[in-house]
C-alpha cells in the first residue's frame, strides 16, 4: 500500500532548530568515472569525516555549482556542447553549461582527473609526463585553496574542456528535511588514458576503484556507507561488464523515475519501473530520475 499522508506535515519537523521549507536548494553536479580494471569498476571517494555534508560517506567526485562555473568564456573554452544544447539535455531554459563545467571542475579538484585537450588537438591531455603532471598538480592545489579559478587555468593553458566524453545520466533532488539540500545532476565518463586519479586529501581522504556489485555489498554491510542516489546509480551499472558498454548505455537512455520503498532498508529500497513494489512505492520520499539504460 502507498504511504498514508501525514495529516500535519509540519509536525515532522517540530524537533528541528531550522525551517526545512526555507532551506535553499543548491544546484550540484557529480561524475561517475568508470574504467576497466580489467572489468568495469567505478571510482569512489571517501568524504572527510569533518565535512559538513555527507561526512565519512563514499561518493563520486562532485559538489555544488559555483557562480564561477558560469564563466563568461564557457562556450569558447568548451568543446562538444554550448549552453543551448547543455540546457536542453538537462531540461532547463538556460545556464546548463555551468553544470558540465562544475562536474569537470570537481573531477579535477577532488580526483585530479581532467577531461580536456589542447586547442587545435583532439586527444585528451596526457598528465603522465613529469613536467605536465607537476604543472597541473600546482594548478590543482591553487584551485583547491582558492588562489586560482578553474576556468582561468583552462584559458591560461589554452585548453578546451571535452564535454562529448561526459554523459548526463541522472537527476536527484534532496527531499525536504536536511539542513542542506541539493538539486544534483549525475554524469558518467570513462577514465582518460595518461592520467591517474588521486584524492585531494581534504574533502576526500581516500579513493578506490570498485566493482558496482561489490560496492553495493559493502554498502549493505556498512563498510562503504552511501547516500540513496549513490546506491541507485551503482545499481544502474550492474548490467555492464566494460566501461565502453556503460558509456554507450549512457548515450541514449529513456528517463525513468526512481521510487523508494519506505519500509525496506538497504539498496533494495530503491526501485525502478518494472521492479517489484514500484507501482505501490511512495514517489514523494525522494526524487530521482535516471537516463542510464539498465539493460
Amino acid at each position: 500500500m502507498a504511504a498514508t499522508p501525514d495529516p500535519d506535515p509540519a509536525s515532522r519537523y517540530a524537533h528541528l532548530d531550522f525551517d526545512p521549507e526555507a532551506v535553499e536548494v543548491r544546484p550540484a553536479a557529480t561524475v561517475m568515472i568508470v574504467d576497466d580494471r580489467p572489468d568495469l569498476h567505478v571510482l569512489m571517494l571517501k568524504r572527510n569525516a569533518r565535512s559538513v555534508f555527507v561526512g565519512d560517506m563514499w561518493v563520486y567526485p562532485g559538489g555544488a555549482v559555483d557562480p564561477e562555473d558560469g564563466h563568461g568564456r564557457n562556450e569558447e573554452l568548451c568543446s562538444g556542447e554550448d549552453d543551448t544544447s547543455a540546457s536542453a539535455a538537462l531540461g532547463i531554459e538556460s545556464d546548463g553549461l555551468a553544470y558540465w563545467v562544475a562536474a569537470l571542475r570537481e573531477m579535477f579538484e577532488e580526483a585530479g582527473v581532467l577531461l580536456a585537450h589542447r586547442a587545435g588537438e583532439t586527444g585528451l591531455i596526457d598528465l603522465s609526463k613529469p613536467e605536465v603532471e607537476a604543472a597541473f598538480s600546482q594548478y590543482r592545489d591553487a584551485v583547491n585553496d582558492g588562489t586560482a579559478e578553474f576556468m582561468d587555468v583552462v584559458a591560461r593553458e589554452d585548453l578546451r574542456l571535452e564535454l562529448t566524453d561526459m554523459h548526463y545520466v541522472g537527476h536527484w533532488l534532496t527531499p525536504v528535511g536536511p539542513p542542506r539540500r541539493y538539486d544534483t545532476r549525475f554524469f558518467l565518463a570513462a577514465m582518460p588514458a595518461g592520467q591517474t586519479p588521486l584524492h585531494d586529501d581534504d574533502e576526500a581522504v581516500h579513493h578506490e576503484w570498485v566493482r558496482p556489485r561489490d560496492a553495493l555489498a559493502m554498502n549493505r554491510s556498512d563498510e562503504m556507507v552511501m547516500m540513496t542516489p549513490t546506491v541507485a546509480m551503482l545499481k544502474r551499472l550492474l548490467p555492464w561488464q566494460a566501461a565502453a558498454e556503460a558509456v554507450a548505455a549512457a548515450s541514449g537512455g529513456e528517463v525513468e523515475q526512481a521510487r523508494i520503498l519506505p519500509d525496506v532498508d538497504g539498496p533494495e529500497r530503491i526501485v525502478f519501473p518494472g521492479e517489484p513494489g514500484y507501482d505501490t512505492a511512495d514517489p514523494e520520499v525522494e526524487f530521482g530520475w535516471v537516463t542510464l539504460a539498465s539493460c
